[in-house]
């Protein structure tokens, strides 16, 4: 294996290791702020943790070109994936939030179908069918009905495939730290205009969720989203894809350690049939190649 990949996979696995854990922040800071108003503080910490680097490694003009437009994109992609997961998991457990965004990790190949006129193999139709058997066994009540939290968190997956896709795109083009400040710049604004509009904040609100917002901040935007951008510009998206599925496991086992979340019998099988479908839709034409 070259050392770029094993450089390039060891970044993602960090990257995965500390958004799982995010999840627990996450659900934490709710008790304390309203989702928009969290984004737009956590994501305004994240451009401000790369302010230093940013100032040490100044690309030329010729790097800067196309730059905005593009971190637009990615930005609009990773407001509406971040809205919708902060928005469940105020619904939901940490847990549970970490295994059904990690759907997206399936949704990549059949946006690219969609998108790119490509056909899905028959490991993404395995891996989408196991993946929703276990939708169903962990956010489905036997009464057929789905919680609003997993439903938004469902939905935000679909907004993190096309966000995937769209750095995958860019990372190649332009400079990590740059394409990661303009992102999170365009979140955090997005972000405060829809608290501005819908949420309200407690006095001493910020200072109690102090903590969550740091890690949340910079840890989760500023150090993990940075090491996405570093780490796709040796790696495939379908690659990234898979590692980055271990998110799903560290948020679980955060949920259990930290917040005592404990899954059924029917969410611990529906979080298998998930988690097999994640690495059977990225493994299977690498397993028929070989």
């Amino acid at each position: 294996m070259k050392q770029d990949t094993i450089k390039s996979d060891a970044l993602l696995v960090l990257t995965a290791a500390i958004w799982g854990l995010a999840f627990v922040a996450q659900r934490v800071g709710m008790d304390h702020l309203g989702p928009f108003t969290f984004n737009a503080i956590r994501f305004f910490l994240g451009c401000l943790s790369l302010l230093p680097f940013m100032i040490r490694r100044r690309p030329g003009g010729y790097a800067l070109k196309g730059l905005i437009p593009a971190g637009v994109v990615c930005g609009v992609f990773l407001f509406a994936g971040a809205s919708l997961q902060q928005a469940g998991i105020v619904y939901t457990t940490a847990g549970k939030a970490g295994f059904i965004t990690g759907l997206y990790v399936v949704l990549v190949p059949f946006l690219n179908m969609c998108f790119r006129q490509e056909r899905a193999s028959a490991g993404s139709w395995i891996g989408a069918l196991l993946a929703t058997a276990g939708m169903y066994l962990l956010s489905v009540t036997e009464e057929l009905h789905m919680t609003f939290g997993d439903f938004l968190v469902l939905i935000c997956a679909f907004c993190f495939a096309g966000h995937l896709l769209v750095v995958a795109r860019f990372a190649k083009r332009f400079s990590a730290l740059y394409l990661s400040f303009v992102q999170f710049m365009v979140c955090a604004g997005l972000s405060a205009v829809a608290a501005l509009f819908t949420e309200t904040m407690a006095p001493g609100a910020v200072t109690a969720a102090a903590i969550p917002l740091f890690y949340g901040g910079v840890m989760s935007v500023g150090v993990a989203y940075s090491l996405q951008v570093v780490a796709q510009k040796k790696s495939p998206a379908s690659h990234a894809a898979i590692i980055l599925s271990l998110e799903s496991v560290f948020a679980a086992a955060g949920g259990w350690l930290i917040l005592g979340e404990l899954l059924s019998g029917r969410g611990i099988a529906g979080c298998g049939f998930i988690l097999a479908g994640i690495l059977v839709s990225q493994l299977y034409g690498r397993a028929k190649k070989a």
